[in-house]
């Protein structure tokens, strides 16, 4: 099972610029080897669409910035560089063929600055997946990474987890909350040292460690993939 997480960065390129990329976005994603994906930062807009151009089916959760919407898309769409995070926010989960969801659900883990939501669903395979884009803030990520892998063991109950996302901690500057994870996870191994894009499971063993793709000039986030068997 190959797992792939990636922030998008609001669907904008870095340095940032003036046009919109979801059909650039959608051919990466289409390109890279995975099962699920576990996207943060994704325009809502694009969800339908990021399905249907890779060959997917998928579940997402609001986060910040979403009133308006129609609004804040078109504005998006026209000056991605101007609107920036506000042209609002979901975490996604892809999945592809033969596997599917079969439930999803979220839980809230901060309210403000803005909005931080776990996003959890089980597959049709009977592995949960959990996708979550922790606060800017290394103390509040810290206790909402924690508090999310309490969720996510718990409402997976006996059957196999991935854990991951834009977690925004670093193991080089925040070793705590990564020792914290191992009282709920079995595989805690970083992506590297100043890495906050992760995978982690449960119940699984892993194949090899995890990698960054290359990404060009989309987003300001590698790609992270890794690979688990049961």
């Amino acid at each position: 099972m190959r797992v792939l997480s990636w922030n998008l960065y609001h669907g904008r390129d870095f340095p940032s610029g003036k046009r919109p990329l979801l059909a650039e976005f959608a051919e990466l994603l289409d390109g890279l080897d995975w099962d699920v994906a576990l996207l943060q930062e994704a325009p809502p807009r694009w969800f339908r669409e990021l399905q249907r151009r890779t060959r997917s089916t998928g579940a997402r959760i609001l986060t910040s910035r979403n009133s308006l919407s129609w609004l804040r898309g078109k504005l998006a769409d026209w000056r991605p560089d101007l609107m920036k995070s506000s042209e609002g926010g979901s975490n996604q989960i892809l999945v592809r063929e033969p596997d599917g969801i079969a439930a999803h659900h979220g839980a809230t883990l901060t309210w403000l600055p803005e909005r931080r939501k776990m996003h959890w669903a089980q597959l049709d395979s009977g592995v949960c997946v959990a996708n979550l884009h922790a606060s800017t803030n290394a103390r509040k990520a810290a206790r909402e990474v924690v508090r999310a892998a309490e969720l996510a063991t718990e409402w997976s109950e006996s059957t196999p987890l991935v854990f991951g996302g834009d977690l925004n901690l670093r193991p080089e500057r925040n070793e705590a909350p990564f020792e914290a994870l191992r009282e709920h996870l079995d595989v805690v191994e970083p992506t590297g040292p100043r890495a906050i894009d992760h995978l982690f499971a449960r119940g699984l063993q892993p194949v090899g460690a995890p990698r960054q793709v290359a990404h060009g000039r989309l987003s300001d986030h590698a790609p992270v993939i890794a690979e688990f068997v049961r």
